[in-house]
């Protein structure tokens, strides 16, 4: 049977048939199938040709025959479509010219947040051509990190750093000494560095980009398509816009543990602003933060207990939480493996700290100056009033998305924290730009599955890709090898070879998989196998590149050769 295709009246000479272009809006498309609809509708007739985008709403109409653009306007209209005719000067998001979303206006982007991931998205928006707003509950803007997140801590830890060293260093010729510590000077130079970079990297490009406005509130949403913000003294506004970013970020965890709740305990925040080190710090956790802060503390003077409700870094390859166990109980940390508190009190001191009581599980009672939770971050979704269109969460309360950082909503996107993303700062930068670039007509993934991540102990732990029981869960055969500092010369060098690399291997392809690191340096190290995991090198690969000696980084190349020889016996730069 043959098809008959609706053919255009041709003029006799083809030199004479017109040519010519049109853009429409087209409204009431729902997803990318209207948009194919369209096209297909159209694009079987001879000398016509429609490319529709269903994000922006904009149809190009290309037309190489004497049909006239009433008619074809009539045939999208016949499908439930509203459409109106634009100017071919009007700009659509993703031209080299300003992106546009009605009538030749500018794209508008809703952005809950400020922190990394907002901000990237806000950046990379308005260099597409849009007009972003920034919507802030806080009274400072920039989120976690900058403010009492990554930033602050590592100033910290770095200083607690230089403390310890002044009392432990291996060197024999070098007086050791106990560190006078002075806990408000140190706080002092963090918060202005602090300020400084929040000064930098976030309040100054609101100063200069006249494209992107900050409004300070509670947002919530009233429909898909618009945002009721409250502000102070009960005032209220409405934002309405194209497209949204939720990047609300995460708060810490309380768990409900009976009396806990009004003591003055401490989240992350409050211990990295503290003005005074208490003599007995009590943590409930044992990740990355509780780790991090825990250590710091004791290096500082503080005597530091902590419980841990599995072994430390439970979710990590257990021979990271069991090597880091071992230094900090060396270094004067109590560690309570397998151990809650299941009850809370606090007394109040006349002239000094007052007391926090816990009781656990294992039936001890511990004292201590100052009580630190450090149990987690759940997102910050609970007030977006997330339900009243339709953005799915997970049991946590973290927005679902894809590698494209959309919702279950097509024109509300989501990244950073308070997404089912990984809680890394550079995961919510990179979430937040990709995002911008979908909502402005691109199309850009993020690809985790060569992902870093780095904690600040010393010795630092870092990770990427699988683990051994990861790798097996994916029915992938492996082949592991883990190689002590005592086998790294820089480490011998240093005097310390506290720590290990451990790299997985593809027993098939000899592909490497993953790379497990707990060494002074690993979150400089762990790029290599980044790079390495994301080029598809084998490990035959990586034992036969040049690496620079002395340097920590090459007991990665070190690991990688004992797949197939015994490091001992090699010279000490063997190739």
């Amino acid at each position: 049977m043959s098809v008959i295709r609706p053919r255009c009246t041709r003029q006799n000479n083809p030199e004479d048939t017109p040519v010519w272009t049109k853009k429409l809006k087209i409204d009431g498309m729902t997803c990318p199938s209207c948009a194919d609809g369209i096209e297909k509708q159209l694009n079987v007739l001879e000398g016509v040709k429609i490319r529709v985008s269903h994000p922006e709403g904009i149809g190009i109409l290309t037309v190489k025959c004497n049909t006239s653009l009433k008619s074809l306007i009539k045939k999208i209209k016949e499908k439930g479509y509203q459409v109106t005719e634009l100017d071919n000067d009007t700009a659509v998001a993703g031209d080299s010219t300003p992106a546009a979303a009605n009538n030749g206006r500018h794209l508008q982007i809703a952005i809950i947040g400020t922190g990394s991931g907002a901000f990237a998205c806000a950046i990379k928006a308005v260099e597409n051509g849009a007009r972003v707003t920034l919507i802030e509950r806080q009274p400072i803007i920039g989120g976690t990190c900058v403010n009492v997140g990554c930033v602050p801590s590592k100033i910290m830890i770095r200083a607690a750093h230089i403390a310890h060293l002044q009392q432990h260093h291996p060197f024999p010729g070098i007086a050791r000494q106990k560190p006078v510590i002075d806990r408000k000077q140190l706080l002092s130079q963090q918060q202005a560095r602090v300020e400084e970079l929040r000064k930098a990297k976030y309040e100054s490009i609101l100063e200069t980009n006249p494209d992107i406005t900050l409004v300070k509130g509670n947002a919530r949403f009233k429909d898909s398509k618009t945002l009721i913000v409250d502000q102070a003294h009960g005032d209220k506004t409405e934002i309405s816009a194209d497209r949204f970013l939720i990047a609300t970020g995460a708060a810490s965890s309380i768990p409900p543990i009976p009396g806990l709740a009004g003591t003055p305990y401490w989240t992350s925040t409050e211990a990295l602003e503290a003005e005074e080190l208490p003599g007995h710090l009590l943590v409930i956790g044992s990740s990355i933060v509780a780790l991090e802060l825990a250590q710091a503390y004791l290096r500082l003077g503080s005597k530091v207990t902590l419980l841990a409700r599995h072994s430390i870094l439970y979710h990590e390859d257990p021979d990271i939480g069991a090597g880091l166990h071992k230094i900090l109980e060396a270094e004067g940390m109590t560690l309570l493996t397998h151990t809650q508190a299941e009850a809370v009190s606090y007394k109040k001191g006349l002239f000094s700290q007052g007391k926090f009581t816990l009781k656990t599980t294992t039936g001890q009672t511990l004292t201590g100056d100052r009580l630190l939770i450090a149990t987690g971050r759940p997102p910050n979704t609970r007030d977006l009033a997330l339900e009243q269109v339709g953005v799915e969460v997970d049991k946590s309360g973290a927005i679902i998305i894809d590698d494209h950082m959309r919702t279950s909503v097509e024109h509300i996107y989501a990244a950073g924290d308070c997404t089912s993303q990984p809680q890394f700062v550079y995961v919510a930068a990179a979430a937040g730009t990709r995002a911008a670039i979908n909502m402005t007509g691109g199309d850009a993934a993020i690809d985790l599955s060569a992902m870093p991540a780095v904690m600040f102990t010393e010795p630092q732990m870092a990770t990427v890709g699988l683990t051994e029981v990861e790798a097996q869960k994916q029915q992938i055969k492996t082949v592991s090898r883990t190689l002590t500092l005592e086998n790294v010369p820089r480490a011998l060098a240093n005097f310390d070879t506290r720590g290990f690399v451990k790299l997985v291997m593809e027993e098939d392809s000899g592909r490497l998989l993953g790379a497990q690191i707990l060494a002074p340096e690993a979150g400089e190290m762990i790029q290599t196998a980044v790079l390495a995991i994301h080029n598809k090198m084998t490990i035959e690969d990586l034992a036969g590149q040049l690496f620079p000696y002395l340097t920590m980084v090459e007991g990665i190349k070190l690991c990688a050769q004992t797949f197939k020889k015994d490091v001992k016996e090699l010279s000490c730069c063997a190739g």
